[in-house]
């Protein structure tokens, strides 16, 4: 215990600073009754301090993908849901150390993150969090310092864990709370409308609006992609509807291939039809599993799929008049082979305004940009576009090619 009242208007919650991470860990897994510090996805660290005495330590991390309480509250429709998840953040851990412990001061620190929160997400990860959650075990804690600090309680969870992207009964039924960090935190969550700069997000395109199956549709002209698989033993005999499912989720914003299998179980299940998905004994159509997904995508050649997507998008909609078109190179991370060749390295064409990559073309190597580059320019219609590159690019057979074809470089 503290050896005197602390005077609550000196506390201050500040991110956690250089050096301090492994004090951070060992008092958590000391003194938490979950005995972890692990926190996933996109993750920030606080310590609130009288001074230079610690008094409580905060963890933040990435939003459950689902929570029945939570969802309903703010009333989302399905696919803005994974769009805008990443507008949430999850108070996983909350620990008031021995020093801190008195009457108020827990509502005191959970107000005083919350009020910096957002902010700081934004300095952190480049987009802003509007609300926050946490979910409370009912028979070990009544979440009353939430409530003093203006979180609201929005119900109770299943019993119901997540691990490895699958769901497994673990028997602890929690309290769900939330509470908005902007004012208009439901509205920026439900409404379709453009995200203001101010909470920008890469939340990718809303794919389930494109047109994914029937005449004119992406799994029409993926058709034309080589199936390299031999037809015994295939469950899913339209290799075209995997990859428009595993397409539509990178389009998504989904970057891993649990991700895309994640995104691709939510989908209705009238999508699952038209691409050729398998009915089960239930009446439902089968989600296609991980390892499903991974041997199409595997499979199929990689440079076709990218320009049947590039082509069709450009009749989608996708425009790059009055739009900006980045141009960059990056090396996939992960992508070396196993005799040693190097990773892959691309160069691609990126639309500000939707996200979607509307060219690429592998590389040698990063030395090999440039006319990479120019290549991608001299094969897309420029006019009214703005055209963004690196430094690197300032070359004068760059430029020479974007303002011949219409476009303005920056």
């Amino acid at each position: 215990m503290a050896s005197g009242p602390i005077d609550l208007r000196s506390v201050f919650v500040r991110p956690l600073e250089a050096g301090e991470r492994s004090e951070f860990d060992r008092l958590l897994i000391e003194h938490h009754y979950l005995h972890s510090a692990t926190l996933v996805g996109e993750s920030m660290r606080y310590v609130a301090t009288d001074g230079s005495r610690w008094l409580a330590l905060l963890g933040w991390s990435t939003a459950a993908f689902k929570c029945g309480p939570r969802d309903r509250w703010i009333g989302w429709p399905q696919r803005l849901q994974w769009q805008r998840l990443r507008l949430i953040a999850n108070n996983a851990r909350f620990l008031v150390l021995p020093e801190g412990r008195q009457p108020h001061l827990a509502s005191r620190v959970l107000a005083l993150n919350c009020r910096r929160l957002a902010a700081d997400w934004m300095a952190a990860f480049g987009h802003a969090v509007v609300l926050a959650e946490t979910f409370v075990e009912r028979d070990r804690f009544a979440g009353t310092c939430y409530l003093a600090a203006g979180w609201s309680a929005v119900g109770e969870t299943k019993g119901f864990g997540r691990s490895a992207g699958k769901y497994y009964e673990h028997g602890v039924p929690k309290r769900v709370f939330v509470r908005p960090v902007h004012r208009r935190a439901r509205a920026l969550l439900t409404q379709a409308c453009a995200l203001p700069a101010t909470i920008i997000e890469e939340e990718g395109m809303d794919s389930l609006s494109l047109r994914l199956a029937g005449p004119g549709s992406l799994s029409e002209a993926l058709c034309a992609v080589v199936d390299p698989r031999k037809a015994r033993g295939c469950r899913y005999r339209q290799i075209s509807g995997l990859i428009t499912l595993a397409s539509a989720a990178v389009l998504a914003g989904r970057r891993s291939y649990a991700a895309i299998t994640q995104w691709v179980a939510d989908v209705p299940q009238e999508l699952l039809k038209a691409l050729g998905c398998i009915r089960e004994r239930n009446g439902l159509y089968q989600v296609p599993s991980e390892p499903t997904i991974r041997r199409a995508i595997n499979g199929v050649d990689g440079q076709e799929v990218d320009r049947i997507i590039a082509q069709w998008l450009m009749t989608q909609g996708v425009s790059t008049k009055g739009n900006a078109i980045a141009i960059d190179g990056k090396t996939l991370r992960g992508s070396h082979k196993a005799n040693r060749q190097g990773a892959v390295h691309l160069v691609a064409a990126l639309t500000h305004r939707e996200g979607a990559v509307i060219a690429q073309t592998k590389t040698d190597s990063k030395s090999n940009e440039i006319p990479a580059a120019q290549g991608l320019l001299s094969a897309l219609p420029l006019e009214g576009a703005l055209v963004t590159m690196d430094a690197m690019h300032t070359q004068k057979k760059t430029a020479a090619t974007v303002v011949k074809k219409g476009g303005t470089t920056s």
